[in-house]
């Protein structure tokens, strides 16, 4: 009981600041705003997904734990893929980067009932992994690629 109290406390404050949009541009991220409603978009994120290179591994929503609270939130979920040949040649480039891995994509219901998907690049996500030299930059473009064919996708662009 306690623990549901404490989370629902840390939820309280979030689901405020969840109903504002995310702002356009963030340093190293792409921002795809979409015609398209939350749960819309979910599923069209999964078909873009199942129809890249990449794997979808997992997903974590915010709204579905708030709603496990008795709490509503708008929509909210980071969806994580990747798949073993990018896993197997980031790992030979750098150990370190293996952190980073799998890929996130960021989903968020917003206000006017539309839907906005975002990510933070690949190159922005590895560029700190200086051990992996060129072989890395050039996995990172790769996936960066993919990552935008996923959201063009997804949102329909």
């Amino acid at each position: 009981m306690r623990l549901k109290i404490l989370l629902a406390a840390l939820l309280l404050p979030a689901a405020s600041a969840v109903a504002d949009p995310l702002p356009d541009a963030i340093d190293g991220w792409a921002v795809h705003r979409s015609a398209y409603d939350y749960p819309t978009l979910v599923d069209r994120l999964d078909a873009a997904i199942g129809e890249s290179s990449l794997n979808k591994l997992s997903a974590a929503s915010a709204t579905v734990g708030a709603k496990n609270l008795g709490l509503e939130i708008p929509g909210n979920m980071v969806v994580h893929a990747f798949a073993p040949q990018f896993a197997v040649r980031m790992l030979e480039a750098s150990i370190a980067a293996g952190y980073e891995a799998p890929l996130r994509f960021y989903l968020t219901e917003d206000a006017d009932g539309t839907a906005t998907l975002s990510y933070k690049t690949a190159s922005f996500v590895f560029a700190p992994y200086a051990d992996g030299g060129e072989e890395l930059k050039l996995l990172a473009a790769e996936l960066e690629e993919i990552q935008a064919a996923i959201a063009a996708a997804a949102v329909g662009s």
